[in-house]
């Protein structure tokens, strides 16, 4: 890569960095061009070089943001697949890694839960584009899972991987906000439960 691919990355990382956290801070209406140059510490032209908008800068932090999960995701399935674990262990291992993902990025995580609740926005289907890529990861490894008589037949996949995205990222929220205190693997150890049906006592 060049120098000047190096620079634009890196220059698009710093306004990815601002945008995300200011919009979290106080919604995307109410955040400005000006206030993202600022915060990132570049010229207002900075901006609108590397970006057409103020929506698709945000565009591009969903794509970018949901890729990195998607690849955190995938990368832990592929470890546990590398040293011969089932593919529970590698929803388990992917478990963890969301986790970790969302204690690395909790702007982010707060805002990409909060805008899939919203359906009037531009950006919409990119939203929902970049959330299935995230979900496609889960739902291959239940099918494998299903496939090697590891999870019944029976369940519903594509449903059970948006439940298990869905659960990662709102009990990591929820953690976040209502109680710091606990640890990543905390964390973890409760859904770890939760996966393997051991909340009933047996």
């Amino acid at each position: 890569m060049d120098s000047s691919s190096t620079r634009r990355r890196a220059t698009r990382q710093k306004l990815y960095d601002a945008a995300v956290t200011l919009i979290a801070e106080q919604g995307f209406s109410a955040t400005t061009v000006d206030e993202i140059a600022e915060r990132a510490g570049v010229a207002k032209g900075t901006v609108y070089y590397n970006f057409k908008s103020k929506t698709e800068l945000f565009e591009e932090l969903l794509r970018y943001g949901v890729g990195l999960l998607t690849s955190s995701l995938q990368a832990a399935a592929d470890e546990t697949a590398a040293r011969g674990g089932t593919r529970i262990e590698a929803l388990d291992g992917m478990i963890r890694a969301g986790l970790g993902f969302i204690d690395d990025y909790p702007a982010f995580t707060q805002l990409y839960v909060a805008e899939l609740w919203r359906t009037n926005r531009a950006w919409q289907p990119t939203l929902l584009v970049v959330r299935q890529q995230a979900v496609a990861v889960v739902e291959t490894v239940l099918k494998e899972a299903v496939e090697g008589g590891e999870l019944s037949r029976e369940i519903d996949i594509p449903l059970t991987a948006a439940a298990l995205v869905g659960m990662v990222l709102v009990a990591a929220l929820d953690w976040q906000a209502f109680q710091p205190e606990r640890s990543v693997d905390d964390v973890h150890a409760a859904l770890s439960r939760l996966l393997h049906g051991r909340v009933g006592g047996r």
